[in-house]
C-alpha cells in the first residue's frame, strides 16, 4: 500500500491529516530501520538496564510497538556504532547519558569517538531524524555559558529532578502526531526533569506544570518537558518521559513515541513552528 495522502488542515503546526491517528503497517510507506542507543556513561536507568542477553524493558517495547508500522528497531550499547554505517538506519533513538567517549565499568559497551560524535551530529543536520527519550539531554553537557553542540541539537539541557511525583502536564500542540487523544492535560507519576538551556526555537508540545509540585528545582514558572525542532534538515523529538517502567507501559508514551517517529521518518507532515516564546514565556527562568 502507498503512502497515505494528507488533506490539508488549517493552521501553521498542524498535522495534514482528517484521518484517525492509527498505527497498521499499511500506514507506512516502506519498512524502515532505526537505531535504539543506550550505553551511560552517566547514570544507567531501569528501562535501559538489561540483564544478561536480554533486551532492556524499554529496548523490548520500542522494539514490539515498531513492528507494528514495520520499522525494524537495532538495539545498541556499543559506541563505535556511529563510526559505522550509519545510513542504514533511518533515524536514531536515543537513551544515552553523559559523555559517551568515556569508559564504563559493564562489559562489552565500548565508548563512542569523538569523531563518531560528530558523524552523528553531521547526518542530523543534513537529515537523519531523531527520537530523544528522558535521560537524552542528559549527556554532553555544556560548559560554562557555552551550550555544546549536543545540547543545541537535543534541544535542551539536563539541570536536575526532584522526588517522583504526580504532576501535570499540559498539552501545547494537541495536533503533534500522537497527541489527538490527550486532551488539554493529564496527570501522570514520574521523575520528572528540571530543564536549562531550552532552545528558542522549540516547538513545544507538552509543558510542566510547575503549580503544586515539590523541591526546590520545580519552583519555577511551567517550561516545556516535550518539544520538536529542526536541526538544520533533521527532524528532532525529546520527550522528558521515560524514568518509570509503567510511563513506558502506557498509551500515553506508546502513541507518543509512534507519532513522533511517524514525524522523524516524515511519514507525516507536521511544521514545528517556535512556539516557545508564547506557550512558556518563563521557560529558562530558574526560579519563580
Amino acid at each position: 500500500m502507498k503512502r497515505r495522502e494528507f488533506l490539508a488542515a488549517a493552521g501553521a503546526g498542524a498535522l495534514v491529516s482528517a484521518l484517525p491517528f492509527r498505527w497498521t503497517e499499511a500506514s507506512w510507506s516502506k519498512p524502515r530501520k532505526i537505531l535504539y542507543f543506550t550505553r551511560s556513561a552517566g547514570f544507567e536507568h531501569s528501562v535501559v538496564a538489561r540483564k544478561g542477553k536480554d533486551l532492556a524493558h524499554s529496548e523490548r517495547l520500542l522494539t514490539e510497538w515498531c513492528k507494528e508500522v514495520n520499522v525494524e528497531v537495532v538495539c545498541s550499547k556499543d559506541g563505535g556504532v556511529f563510526d559505522g554505517d550509519l545510513d542504514q538506519f533511518d533515524a536514531i533513538a536515543l537513551y544515552a547519558t553523559g559523555d559517551w567517549t568515556r569508559p564504563v565499568d559493564r562489559p562489552n559497551e565500548p565508548p563512542a569517538t569523538e569523531t563518531g560524535v560528530k558523524r552523528l551530529l553531521d547526518a542530523i543536520a543534513a537529515g537523519k531524524g531523531v527520537i530523544g527519550f528522558h535521560a537524552a539531554n542528559d549527556a554532553f553537557h555544556s560548559r560554562g555559558s557555552e551550550v555544546s553542540p549536543f545540547v543545541k541539537m537535543i534541544g535542551g539541557e539536563f539541570l536536575s529532578h526532584g522526588r517522583q511525583q504526580e504532576a501535570t502536564i499540559r498539552v501545547a500542540s494537541p495536533k503533534f502526531p500522537g497527541c489527538q487523544n490527550l486532551g488539554e492535560s493529564f496527570r501522570m507519576l514520574e521523575e520528572w526533569y528540571a530543564m536549562k538551556n531550552l532552545a528558542d526555537d522549540l516547538h513545544v508540545i507538552l509543558i510542566q506544570d510547575t503549580e503544586g509540585m515539590v523541591d526546590a528545582c520545580y519552583q519555577r514558572p511551567p517550561y516545556p518537558s516535550t518539544w520538536a525542532r529542526m536541526h538544520g534538515k533533521g527532524r528532532v523529538f525529546y520527550t522528558s518521559l521515560g524514568h518509570r517502567e509503567d510511563v513506558w507501559e502506557s498509551k500515553i508514551m506508546k502513541d507518543l513515541t509512534l507519532g513522533a517517529l511517524a514525524w522523524v521518518l516524515g511519514e507525516v507532515a507536521f511544521d514545528p513552528v517556535p512556539n516557545i516564546k508564547e506557550v512558556t514565556p518563563g521557560a529558562n527562568q530558574l526560579t519563580r
